[in-house]
């Protein structure tokens, strides 16, 4: 069933865009920063993650088509090979994963807290 693969492939590459996001989107707020509220969200959606442990639900939906396209595991393809290691890294452990939760804070204080200079400096007569 190649749709369950392509779906599968779409996911993980929705999933990297997530995270991509949620550590960087902070940097789409100077050109519109409505997305501030989307951004926050998200930011705050990934910290809870990695700070409890809980699983993305992109995960099971990944696996579940992965399944339905007759894969126990990932192929190595370009998205098996460079994008899955990224998002599950095998010496993932807790304590990583609080170091990833902290790090995702840290980024978006140091981008909201540098928008937000960027701003006042502007505004300055």
């Amino acid at each position: 069933m190649w749709w369950y693969r392509l779906g599968a492939d779409l996911v993980v590459v929705l999933h990297l865009a997530f995270v991509i996001f949620v550590v960087a989107g902070g940097l789409l707020v100077v050109r519109w920063p409505r997305m501030a509220w989307l951004h926050v969200t998200a930011a705050v959606w990934g910290a809870t993650v990695e700070f409890t442990g809980w699983i993305c639900p992109l995960t099971p939906l990944e696996q579940f088509l992965r399944t339905g396209a007759g894969s126990t595991s990932y192929e190595t393809d370009f998205i098996g090979h460079y994008i899955l290691p990224l998002l599950y890294p095998a010496e993932l452990t807790r304590d990583i994963q609080l170091v990833l939760g902290m790090i995702v804070i840290g980024v978006n204080v140091a981008l909201y807290g540098w928008i937000w200079r960027r701003k006042k400096m502007k505004n300055r007569p």
